[in-house]
């Protein structure tokens, strides 16, 4: 029998953005909260630039996301109308989901910071200096791309409310592992969890700490595919080509312009095709002169060992 066709009539009362303007008084709360903490401590865990662009990204993605919700329900009901089973809303089906969606999270996570393309969509959560409450913010408006990353998960069947829910749940875990205050939690929380002690080596620079720590919910995906990294030494944050900037639509665009950039200076579709998808991070140290720097303390190096085997 048929699988009967939801429409966009069907789902149009579900709002994914209520939930976040209902818990936006309590993460402010938290945030002064924060702020108040660290000052008592005195930790500078915010500067008011830098707040105030974290919040103008953040206000602006919420009102995006009202805007385009018609236009993700489309997508979803387009490909939920493919699936040749549905999953009906019950109790499991929460739990399945969730861990069917950070499983597709962590792959989209690991992809947008292994792929400029992706990172695009992605860098302006990186491009804080800080750690703390409000950084949790920095979503871009053009994260909506990632919806492709998705698509298994809404090709299972499962229901329109459960995949909602579940991805709103997924949203907010986000904003509390955001923070310096909270260090490593009891061992089956840290093992399991994503945890801030986790997340602060993700948002860090450090050379050992770069491209680690991609899970969303669960850290279990990390100690599966070899990205995990303990916290082990001060995490340093921000990107490895510092923006310098507070102005938001620079924060989320600049990664755009500068790929629009060398996809102009590309003289083949493969050297297009790498601009696209070769790492952000090998492309930042290239800029810098960080890789030329290595290379030629290498060769440098390697002459003075010949010299040393010749004179020997």
């Amino acid at each position: 029998m048929p699988q009967e066709k939801l429409t966009l009539e069907d789902i149009s009362s579900l709002d994914f953005t209520t939930v976040i303007w209902i818990a936006a008084p309590i993460m402010f709360a938290f945030v002064l909260i924060e702020f108040l903490v660290g000052r008592y401590q005195n930790k500078t865990l915010y500067t008011g630039k830098d707040f105030l662009a974290s919040l103008s990204i953040g206000l602006v993605n919420v009102i995006l996301n009202g805007f385009m919700k018609l236009g993700m329900f489309a997508v979803f009901l387009f490909f939920f109308n493919l699936a040749p089973l549905r999953i009906p809303p019950t109790w499991w089906s929460y739990v399945l989901c969730l861990i069917v969606l950070d499983f597709c999270r962590y792959w989209a996570h690991r992809i947008a910071h292994e792929q400029r393309f992706w990172w695009s969509t992605h860098v302006v959560h990186h491009s804080s200096e800080h750690y703390n409450l409000s950084v949790s913010f920095r979503l871009s408006w053009t994260q909506n791309l990632k919806i492709i990353f998705f698509l298994p998960v809404i090709l299972m069947g499962f229901n329109p409310l459960v995949f909602f829910i579940v991805h709103q749940i997924e949203v907010l875990y986000q904003f509390w592992i955001h923070t310096e205050l909270i260090r490593k939690l009891p061992r089956p929380i840290e093992y399991i969890f994503t945890t801030p002690s986790h997340h602060r080596v993700h948002h860090s620079v450090n050379e050992r700490y770069i491209d680690k720590n991609y899970g969303s919910t669960f850290i279990i995906w990390d100690r599966m595919f070899g990205t995990f990294q303990e916290e082990d030494e001060p995490a340093k944050y921000g990107i490895t080509k510092p923006v310098n900037s507070y102005n938001p639509v620079y924060l989320v665009f600049h990664e755009w312009m500068e790929v629009v950039k060398d996809l102009l200076k590309s003289k083949s579709i493969k050297e297009g095709f790498r601009v696209l998808f070769g790492s952000p991070v090998e492309k930042h140290k290239e800029d810098m002169g960080i890789v030329e720097a290595v290379s030629v303390e290498s060769r440098e190096s390697s002459d003075f060992n010949e010299e040393k085997r010749k004179r020997a």
